[in-house]
């Protein structure tokens, strides 16, 4: 059988599916009743911003609001809670005002200190076309058994009002109100929200029914829930609903400034004061609260003008969750980074403004967290994959390669997109080295001390003369070629090749020093050559094999002047050129002018002594011949 090739790991799609995977099991867990997941909170914020966005507008039904607020309280003098009589001359002045429906936000549960004010606030509620109160269901623990109480009007009061339901509304993880408790049940009864009596009243039809925790059925509409609850099309924030005083409507001045106020209308009674702590959070008003009544206010609106939110069924969110990771693997395939930027961005922005526009045109609420999240990491997580990987790869390329040419030179190979623009003239200095009698040094050992005794040796050199800025052409032996001023350029590259020279020497005494104390050979000397000059600098070779290497007369001179260490028994020779560079900082003699191999007339020879102002004990010393 023959050996099939392992396929590499897709590391980038591996991330888009795993992104892909966990945000689906974070929207499969928001489908359960007790869990809250971090993107539902995110998607409360977004409905939020989809509203204000959309802006407050006239609420579409005739609901008004009899305010118990500050005013009240302090042109009263009345303490909490006041007389039912109080309320019941509000009635009347609703009633002499063409009030359509009354709604009363109070609890009718417990009787008036004066049981003539029960009787009177009943009777006026009984002349009221409609009026509409409130019942209470609680659960209450008792013995590991749940208990339920239904707390509802005094019997006055139910002989006067033609309905009444459940008040609730419910508080999201965030503590901002954004939908009213549809339903309730006790006794195997269902009792609906008030709001849904009070709308019921003002249509003339029957109250909703077939109840589920996703819909209900009214006035031949589905009306859509979110576990039980009915999301408010919220109009705006506090204020948003015409509001008097209940002062001033007892008192009868809101009929004599506005006979018209209440005609026809629905009124609403309830507290508006902080101090009856009847008060929260919307999302029109965060951290002004809206009045309970006027949340009451808004979910009859709501019911009245058949405007209702509807949320993304859960099987829809996830084909737009999938459609999400489709799209981040299509814009990640780009190879081009603006490109992928701008594709995302778009896409980003162009799923919110249809979210925005489903929600203003069709109150249609699309879910925004998890798509965009799903866009943005499906294409971020893979881009930023891909350039890890990118960066690791060109960290192995030049690791790799800085061991053969400079560091400097690797970066300029991984960062060039023509090779041949390598290739030039230029000025630079070459630095020739040797260990002087190595190959008889060689002959007396075997190779694997020999191997042991060069590399330490050319791994220090190669050390210092990255350094100090230079580029190691090549090993020839224990030979070793390297020049100054590409592929980065240095106007100092004369005074760079001596400073790597010097300290190639002190590197040398450090080595000689260890091989001593480890009893290897360590009686060796090094001479080095510099010239400084133009020559081809470049890469040649094959398509096999390339090298980065330097071409030249002046590469040759180099070399000549490393073979003149040994007639001249001195460490460090440097010609006219390389002299002319250097002396400001170093100090140097003359030796001699010489014909070297290939050259017609004689070039001056200098022996280098050693940086300006140096001691005589670090200055450079003839070999004994």
């Amino acid at each position: 059988m023959m050996n099939q090739k392992k396929k590499p790991f897709n590391l980038r799609l591996a991330l888009l599916l795993g992104t892909a995977v966990i945000l689906l099991l974070i929207q499969v867990a928001a489908l359960l009743p007790d869990v809250t997941t971090p993107f539902e909170r995110i998607e409360y914020s977004a409905r939020d911003l989809l509203m204000r966005l959309r802006g407050t507008r006239e609420p579409a039904s005739d609901i008004v609001i009899v305010a118990i607020d500050d005013f009240s309280f302090n042109w009263t003098g009345y303490q909490w809670p006041w007389s039912r009589s109080y309320f019941a001359g509000i009635v009347d002045q609703i009633n002499k005002g063409g009030g359509r429906i009354v709604g009363v936000d109070i609890l009718l549960f417990e009787p008036d200190k004066e049981p003539e004010s029960d009787q009177l606030f009943a009777d006026a509620l009984g002349k009221a076309p409609s009026a509409v109160s409130v019942v209470q269901i609680f659960d209450n623990p008792v013995g590991g058994f749940v208990v339920s109480t239904l707390l509802q009007p005094l019997t006055p009061y139910r002989q006067s009002l033609d309905a009444s339901g459940v008040t609730g509304f419910a508080r999201d993880e965030d503590a901002i109100v954004r939908s009213v408790q549809a339903y309730d049940s006790y006794d195997d009864k269902i009792y609906y929200n008030w709001a849904f009596q009070i709308a019921s009243q003002y249509l003339g039809v029957d109250p909703p029914t077939q109840p589920t925790s996703t819909s209900l059925q009214f006035n031949g509409q589905t009306v859509p829930l979110r576990g039980g609850q009915l999301l408010i099309n919220f109009s705006g924030p506090a204020g948003t609903f015409p509001t008097y005083s209940a002062a001033n409507v007892h008192d009868g001045i809101t009929l004599e400034e506005n006979p018209e106020a209440f005609r026809d209308k629905i009124v609403l009674i309830g507290a508006t004061t902080v101090t009856l702590q009847d008060m929260y959070p919307t999302p029109f008003s965060t951290r002004t609260l809206t009045p309970g009544v006027e949340i009451v206010a808004g979910a009859v609106d709501t019911i009245l003008s058949g405007q209702y939110l509807t949320e993304t069924p859960p099987w829809m969110a996830i084909l737009i969750l999938l459609a999400a990771a489709l799209l981040a693997a299509a814009i990640s395939n780009s190879k081009r980074p603006t490109l992928t930027v701008g594709l995302l961005v778009t896409v980003m922005l162009g799923y919110s403004a249809v979210g925005l526009i489903l929600f203003m045109r069709q109150r249609f609420i699309l879910p925004l967290a998890s798509p965009l999240t799903m866009l943005f990491l499906g294409v971020v997580l893979p881009t930023l994959e891909q350039a890890v990987s990118q960066e690791l790869e060109k960290r192995r390329v030049r690791n790799l390669f800085s061991r053969f040419i400079s560091p400097e030179m690797v970066d300029q190979m991984i960062a060039t997109q023509d090779l041949n623009s390598l290739n030039k003239r230029s000025n630079i200095s070459i630095i020739f080295s040797d260990i002087r009698g190595f190959t008889t040094l060689s002959e007396k050992l075997s190779p694997e001390d020999v191997v042991a005794l060069l590399n330490p040796y050319l791994e220090a050199m190669s050390r210092v003369i990255y350094k100090h800025g230079g580029t190691v052409d090549k090993y020839e032996g224990d030979a070793i070629i390297a020049f100054f001023g590409e592929p980065v350029p240095f106007e100092d590259h004369a005074v760079r090749a001596l400073r790597a020279s010097l300290d190639m020497r002190a590197a040398l005494d450090n080595l000689r020093k260890q091989w001593e104390k480890e009893g290897r050979p360590n009686q060796i000397e090094m001479g080095i050559g510099i010239n400084s000059g133009e020559v081809f600098v470049g890469l040649l070779g094959s398509a096999e094999r390339i090298n980065y290497t330097i071409i030249g007369d002046n590469a040759n001179l180099a070399s000549r002047l490393q073979d003149l260490t040994k007639t001249y028994a001195w460490p460090i020779l440097i010609s006219e050129s390389t002299y002319q560079q250097v002396k400001d900082e170093f100090d140097a003699e003359f030796a001699d002018a010489v014909t070297v191999k290939g050259k017609t007339k004689p070039v001056n020879v200098y022996k280098v002594l050693g940086r300006k102002g140096a001691p005589k004990s670090e200055q450079l010393q003839s070999w004994q011949k």
